[in-house]
This record gives structure tokens, sequence and C-alpha cells, in this order.
């Protein structure tokens, strides 16, 4: 079972966003029957069935054993992954593209980067499980908090005089840093920043919607 799976086909996609089916892959992060996820989920038993059949279908679930109970063959089901991510490329012919931004401030930007990762960590991902190989990544996760928005835009030039540093300094080959050298291994590098999510103990208002100190600051 992989810790995270990336749903790039449509119809599987469709399969997930079933409240019934999301249930029931929740249930099946251990192996179980149709009986024992009828009973937890409250369906019958050929309901649950019918819905087992089209995860299958869709690779969400696999089969694990098949025990035989008299003249029944009980099929044991797992899910294939524990937790379950759809790519933006499951919405291909309108799904973002990073290219048509290009601005460090921009946060539809910041959307479409995010999207992108998605899409491609999935592939790369599947990739190196195919190939029995780990996967070589880095991840920074923190928050910061900043006194003003002046602060916060002299954060941003910093890191980003930093990052270009570090670029011109590890990159090797080409003229771009995308275009890569022989002998070397292309690596895409994001680098996100965003206002963290408001907690209920901080403020009363909703996540989305800033405080009037915060409009002032920006």
């Amino acid at each position: 079972m992989l810790d995270i799976a990336v749903i790039e086909d449509p119809a599987a996609a469709e399969a997930t966003l079933d409240p019934v089916r999301t249930q029931i892959l929740h249930e099946l992060s251990v192996p179980g029957s149709a009986t024992q996820i009828a009973a937890k989920v409250g369906l019958p038993r050929q309901k649950v069935n019918y819905h087992l059949k089209a995860l299958e279908r869709h690779g969400l679930v696999e089969l694990v054993e098949e025990r035989r109970k008299g003249n029944v063959t009980e099929r044991v089901l797992q899910a294939t992954a524990a937790s379950y991510l759809i790519s933006p490329q499951a919405l291909s012919s309108v799904s973002p593209d990073p290219h048509r931004f290009s601005d460090r401030f921009s946060a539809f930007w910041l959307l479409a980067l995010a999207g992108r990762m998605v899409q491609e960590m999935g592939k790369l991902i599947a990739g190196a499980a195919a190939a029995r190989q780990k996967l070589a990544t880095f991840a920074i996760d923190g928050e910061i908090t900043f006194r003003t928005a002046a602060d916060r835009a002299a954060f941003a030039e910093e890191l980003g005089v930093a990052v270009t540093r570090l670029v011109d300094k590890y990159h090797h080959g080409g003229t771009r840093p995308g275009a890569g050298a022989a002998g070397g291994r292309r690596h895409r590098l994001v680098v996100a920043l965003h206002p963290a999510l408001k907690t209920t103990r901080e403020s009363p208002e909703s996540p989305a919607t800033p405080t009037a100190k915060e409009q002032d600051h920006d």
C-alpha cells in the first residue's frame, strides 16, 4: 500500500468523489471483505459489492486474498493507498498552466505551481515504485510571522536572491536552469510562501477573510 496515490484518470477521480466510496476506501485502509465493510458503513452487502467493483476497476482497491467459506468464496480487498490526491491531470483541458502567470507575487501562479507539483510528483512516485527505486526529494515546511508587509516583501526579496545564488552555484551545464546537461539529473525547484490559515483561537473570522490590520499591511 502506498502512503499517497495521485489519481490522474478522470473516471477514477469521479469514483473517489462518491461519499460512500470515499468511506469504503477509508475502511479499507486495512483488508476487509464486502460483508465486513457492509457492517461498518451500514449498507447491504450487495450494494457494497457494487461499489467495490467500481473501485477495483479503477485500481483504487486490490485483492489481498480469497477465503473459502463452504460453497462461497469471500474476497478480501484493501485500498491501494492510505490517502488519495486528485491530480490536475484529471482535468487536463482546464488545469492551470504556470506559464500563463509567471509572477512571483501572484497567488494564482502559486496555485498553478502547486497543481503542477502534484501532477509531476504523482508521475515520479509511480515511476519510482514501478522501478523499485527510492525517489530523491527534499522539502521544508515552516511558519514565519511578519511584523509588517514591508518585512514580508524584504524577506521575499532576500529569499529570491539567496535561491538564485544557490542555483548559480550548483546548476551544471547550459545557460538556463531548465536546460540540463550531459551526465546531470534535472530537478524542479519551487519555493512557496503563503499566509497560514487562522485557527479558531487566533480569530473568529473566516480564514479567507483578512483582518483590518492585514488589509492595512497589504
